[in-house]
């Protein structure tokens, strides 16, 4: 099991980001911050699994995991400047 502090901060705040995005999404109607609740719901897997020891064992899977998530929040930037600059 991998306790490297570092980690379980960055887990932390990949649930936190997850909440306030959930939180933005109701309060405001706007999808974007959905978009990235789920790709830190897809970090926080990804350390989730480093931190139980999965991460040698499952890595090119978690690298696949990593890339949708960056893309999700390209994505989600992507709809947020569509939606604040193109009218």
């Amino acid at each position: 099991m991998n306790c490297d502090p570092l980690v379980i901060i960055n887990l932390f705040l990949c649930i936190a980001i997850f909440v306030l995005g959930m939180w933005g999404t109701r309060k405001e109607g706007n999808k974007t911050p959905l978009y990235v609740g789920i790709a830190f719901i897809l970090f926080g897997f990804s350390h989730l699994m480093n931190i139980l020891g999965f991460a040698h064992s499952l890595e090119t899977f978690l690298i696949i995991v990593r890339l949708a998530a960056y893309l999700l929040v390209v994505y989600a930037m992507y709809r947020e400047a569509k939606e604040t600059y193109v009218r």
